[in-house]
């Protein structure tokens, strides 16, 4: 099961290919934070990152997680619950989860979405490409930014 996961860093995106170093120049100009948009990309549509998280062929975030997408039967059980990311991280942190995962936790099995160096085995049609783009990036960190914690429900 794990190999199949870690196969899932290699799947890349489908257009405007860029980077991690756009990501890592981000980090170094905001004092390590990730509070502003990769470059490239514009602010987040919420309505587009719902989508990807939703899909099973770009986003894959399903498999892993279970979210507040109702539609989608089979959600993951694997990592946290996507209801309330907008209450326990801020948009900085989830962009920087979502750019490369294991600079936040290195014994994660989430794939870093906007990494292209430091993986192993990759095949050479998927070498120096990222799963999502910039602005696929930006969009799903908006819509993790509206999941809120229902009132009157712990965060």
């Amino acid at each position: 099961m794990r190999k199949w996961l870690v196969w899932l860093t290699w799947i890349p995106a489908s257009a405007g290919m860029t980077l991690v170093a756009q990501a890592a120049q981000v980090r170094a100009a905001d004092g390590g934070a990730m509070s502003v948009p990769l470059p490239g990309a514009a602010a987040g549509d919420a309505a587009r990152g719902r989508a990807i998280v939703a899909n099973r062929q770009v986003g894959l975030c399903l498999l892993c997680h279970t979210g507040p997408i109702p539609e989608e039967r089979f959600q993951g059980d694997l990592a946290p619950d996507l209801a309330g990311a907008g209450d326990r991280s801020t948009a900085a942190q989830l962009r920087q989860r979502l750019v490369d995962a294991g600079s936040m936790n290195p014994a994660t099995i989430m794939p870093s979405y906007y990494k292209t160096d430091g993986l192993e085995k990759v095949g050479a049609n998927f070498k120096g490409k990222t799963i999502l783009t910039a602005q696929q990036i930006e969009d799903v960190v908006a819509y993790l930014q509206t999941l809120r914690a229902q009132p009157g429900a712990a965060p």
